[in-house]
């Protein structure tokens, strides 16, 4: 069995003026409802796991939807909210400072992996999904064979960690490059 989690292509949402914290809660929703841009060609390895792939798996978000469907538009598609990325905290609205989206989102992360959580699911609880999603995509796996997820950075890691404490083997990467496909699997 084989499962192989690929990261979204890169959105359409390419403002990058400084923002407020408030201003980039606006940006991540203009995010989370863009689509991605269509490359003129994609890594091999993506491409031959999703070829492969008996069934492919989605978010529910724009950027994962039409990722899956540039990649491979023949294939049944299940687009769950499940596999959706981690949300970032919310700060008050007293943060005055302006930030690139880029920056805001790494210290928004960092401050959520140290458990600030306002307004979004906490990492525990992204944790408790993760598994969840590990499990699901098991069920996949066994009455499909090889799965694809197409979703997100930061959730695809998590799920990466479990799919690893139920014993699946895989080539984890770190990187967070769009397109980034990284397989597991499990021998019976």
């Amino acid at each position: 069995m084989e499962i192989s989690l690929i990261r979204h292509g890169k959105s359409k949402q390419i403002e990058n003026n400084r923002l407020t914290s408030q201003e980039f809660q606006d940006w991540v929703k203009k995010y989370d409802t863009s689509g991605v841009f269509k490359e003129n060609n994609y890594p091999e390895r993506t491409l031959e796991k999703v070829a492969a792939a008996n069934l492919l798996v989605t978010s529910d978000l724009k950027r994962s939807i039409d990722s899956a469907s540039l990649l491979h538009q023949q294939k049944r598609v299940i687009s769950d909210s499940l596999f959706r990325e981690a949300e970032l905290p919310v700060l008050s609205s007293k943060w005055r400072v302006k930030f690139s989206p880029n920056s805001w989102a790494i210290f928004l992360r960092c401050l959520w992996y140290s458990g600030y959580a306002r307004q979004c699911e906490s990492l525990a609880n992204a944790r408790q999904r993760a598994e969840r999603a590990a499990i699901q995509l098991v069920k996949y796996a066994e009455e499909h064979h090889s799965v694809v997820l197409v979703g997100h950075g930061f959730f695809n890691r998590l799920i990466a960690e479990e799919l690893e404490n139920m014993g699946w083997e895989g080539n984890r990467k770190t990187s967070a490059k769009h397109w980034n496909c990284t397989t597991y699997s499990f021998s019976t």
